[in-house]
């Protein structure tokens, strides 16, 4: 153990900061772990909470990250950030290794590097999310896959991907779909001609934020409401229109249950309740309104 950590202070790290190609030499000399020395580490980590025996674990698995991460370059995204998320998930992995299981920590922790690397994928490969379902999550992968070698699939394999996921043909055809659509730019390039038509989902929007006729029905509208609202507030006693203007129409000063408790010498739940009912009557007259209307 002396001369694994000597080993590990010798490491040549006089490299470029911030270089990719420098943080991938450094790790592939990390020296891996035997089998006995991890199960020591692991049982220090799992008893001790010693941090040291964390680091030295995971420093020893940095270059199995990257290598399940080079799996990924397909989907676009920069192998740096694919790294990232995939040590994230080496030490969660790392954090909930149980060296009693009887397997070495690589093989338990594939499943946690590969999950963080697919949430990270998930959530950036597309502006809009093409998968958040645990069986759209398979699909995407899966499906991401096959495009490698096959253009469109034909009934058969729908059929056999399908069966083999549990889910029906018509999922499997979706997500082809969301696949094979691509994300579109909101406005308008500044490149096209003055009479060219143009697709962008900005040309289909229309601007109704100055519309006249919008602006006094929205208008109407308010004025309604608030007409509505002091004729039925006139309807109640003046404890009722008190709580109800102190709890709800004034914004500067509200007062609790129990302010109004004390200013009236009853119980807050009897406030509440008187709450409670002017609210109802003020509901049924909105209602009568919008009946009238």
């Amino acid at each position: 153990m002396n001369s694994m950590a000597t080993h590990l202070q010798t490491v040549d790290i006089r490299l470029p900061i911030g270089s990719l190609e420098a943080y991938l030499h450094h790790i592939n000399q990390i020296p891996m772990l035997t089998k006995e020395e991890e199960y020591e580490l692991a049982v220090q980590l799992q008893k001790n909470n010693e941090l040291a025996a964390a680091k030295r674990l995971i420093l020893s698995h940095l270059r199995y990250v990257a290598r399940v991460a080079k799996g990924y370059l397909g989907y676009g995204l920069p192998l740096a950030d694919l790294i990232q998320e995939g040590n994230i998930g080496l030490m969660k992995a790392v954090k909930r290794f149980n060296p009693e299981m009887g397997v070495r920590l690589v093989t338990f922790a594939m499943h946690w590097i590969k999950a963080e690397i697919h949430e990270y994928i998930l959530r950036n490969w597309r502006i809009v999310k093409v998968a958040t379902t645990k069986a759209q999550r398979k699909l995407f992968f899966k499906l991401r896959n096959l495009k490698k070698r096959i253009t469109w699939m034909t009934q058969q394999e729908v059929s056999d991907i399908a069966k083999d996921l549990k889910v029906k043909p018509e999922t499997v055809r979706e997500m082809e779909l969301r696949l094979a659509a691509s994300d579109t730019s909101f406005e308008a390039h500044n490149d096209h001609d003055d009479d060219e038509f143009s697709f962008s989902p900005a040309g289909f929007l229309e601007d109704t934020r100055y519309n006249p006729a919008q602006e006094l029905e929205q208008a109407d509208w308010t004025e309604q409401a608030s007409n509505t609202m002091y004729q039925a507030l006139a309807q109640l006693d003046e404890r009722s229109q008190d709580i109800i203007r102190t709890r709800w129409l004034n914004d500067d000063n509200k007062l609790t249950l129990q302010d109004l408790a004390d200013k009236y010498s009853v119980s807050a739940e009897r406030i509440r309740q008187l709450e409670k009912n002017a609210m109802q009557k003020l509901r049924a007259a909105f209602e009568a309104n919008a009946e009238a209307a």
